[in-house]
């Protein structure tokens, strides 16, 4: 939602960047050894610290573990509708007071759900940061809930469930999740259902808060104009009144259901296509020598094997990618693309050719050689070219239990993979019968107007 705040934060901004802009760039490539602070407050609330003083900006990024899968059945969506509404009201502030005193204070604020965990972050001006911090804190310590916000943000969650259920795309990946995950938790959608989200009250909100809000779970990082000493105070300030405890209900972990052919049939001129293959855990021995592997396949989008032979050589595609994808609970590798549908049939064909050769061969010592140098180099670019894209790293990091040293070892583990080990670990992840979706006509049909 665009707001008056968001405008003067980011008219403060400009004006900034413009001055400092030829300073900050030759430190942008810089960034991978930036010096990372482990900072513990006085009630034992950790976070990553990156001081940074070139522009006076303070981001945090921060996340409770437990997302959507936390939804109690019946109730999906609720994680969802409860992030909507942080900036509703809170504390003695309804939703109008809050907003105002939030643009008065030019900060930026937002809350979002995932599958396995709930987010938030602020940007703020250094100068501003006592009142910046304290209206984070009754977000995070003191949410509302009114009826009034609940029922428009339930309002809009539910035009944007009806919109879907007309929308191939959205219909599609409702059916992929299900095919896919079956009866788990990732299975559902993270809005809910006109059903499941009409019967969210403010009772199961406050619940659901008081059940993820606790410093267990809580995973922090911040970046800008601010001291260690001063940050452990404005930790106490916004977790330290938390529950020490978060209650989540556990998680099974899931192999996706691999081996299945999924059709959604439109008369469409454009066939979607998407596979799914095994994938790797990210604290696996083998899990540099998979993504090195899948950039070569399908993630450098302009030099893969996939967009050499779909898209260059014989333009059935825009665009193809592959995709190692993490979670919590179930890993895969991801291969997507969108052609024209009477080409359908032979762009899967020519997808499943690529991935055959690379299971059965694996990459050459030039593929190889090459995407480490790419992935080492693109790094920094790719993940530290802003305060708030460092915060998100070091949370992400963080979940991921990689350790605070991690950026200063990555480039060791990329050049210490042989040739040998992505070899295995293609023909481990791509040997596989995937999973294949297909969004439009049937294969070989053409839509109508195609």
């Amino acid at each position: 939602m665009t707001r008056l705040g968001t405008i003067r934060f980011r008219l403060h901004i400009a004006v900034l960047f413009l001055s400092v802009l030829f300073l900050i760039l030759p430190a942008v490539t810089a960034r991978a050894s930036v010096a990372i602070q482990d900072v513990k407050s006085s009630k034992g609330v950790d976070a990553w610290l990156v001081e940074d003083y070139s522009v006076p900006i303070i981001a945090i990024r921060f996340v409770f573990d437990g997302g959507s899968t936390q939804d109690p059945p019946g109730k999906e969506g609720l994680a969802n509708l409860m992030t909507g509404l942080f900036d509703e009201g809170a504390g003695n502030l309804d939703s109008e007071a809050f907003q105002i005193r939030l643009d008065d204070v030019g900060a930026e604020m937002s809350f979002d759900e995932r599958r396995d965990g709930t987010y938030g972050s602020m940007r703020m001006l250094a100068e501003r940061k006592d009142e910046a911090f304290d209206l984070l804190r009754l977000a995070i310590t003191q949410p509302r809930f009114d009826q009034a916000p609940i029922d428009r943000i339930r309002a809009q969650i539910l035009s944007g469930i009806i919109a879907g259920e007309n929308d191939p795309d959205t219909i599609a990946q409702t059916k992929w999740a299900e095919a896919i995950y079956g009866a788990h938790p990732y299975a559902r959608s993270d809005q809910g259902t006109r059903q499941s989200i009409a019967t969210i009250t403010p009772d199961d909100l406050r619940a659901f808060h008081k059940a993820n809000f606790a410093r267990s779970g809580l995973h922090v990082a911040v970046v800008g104009a601010i001291d260690a000493e001063t940050l452990k105070q404005k930790l106490d300030l916004l977790f330290g009144d938390l529950p020490e405890k978060q209650q989540l209900k556990p998680v099974a972990d899931i192999d996706p259901r691999l081996a299945q052919h999924v059709e959604v049939n439109y008369a469409l001129p454009q066939t979607s296509l998407q596979l799914a293959y095994p994938g790797v855990k990210r604290d696996a021995p083998d899990f540099f020598a998979a993504a090195l592997m899948n950039e070569i396949l399908g993630g450098g989008t302009f030099t893969s094997r996939l967009f050499s032979e779909v898209r260059e050589k014989r333009g059935l595609a825009y665009s193809v990618n592959s995709s190692l994808i993490n979670q919590d609970h179930a890993d895969a590798l991801i291969i997507t693309t969108a052609t024209r549908s009477d080409r359908a049939a032979q762009t899967l064909g020519i997808v499943r050719d690529v991935v055959k050769r690379m299971a059965e061969e694996g990459p050459t010592e030039e593929e190889l050689a090459a995407t480490k140098k790419y992935m080492i180099g693109a790094y920094a670019i790719n993940n530290l070219n802003s305060s708030s894209a460092i915060a998100a790293t070091l949370v992400e990091l963080q979940v991921d239990k990689l350790g605070i040293d991690y950026m200063q070892r990555r480039t060791a583990y990329i050049n210490g993979v042989t040739l040998d080990q992505v070899k295995a670990a293609a023909k481990k992840l791509l040997s596989a019968e995937p999973a294949i979706m297909v969004v439009g006509p049937k294969l070989g049909e053409v839509a109508n107007g195609g």
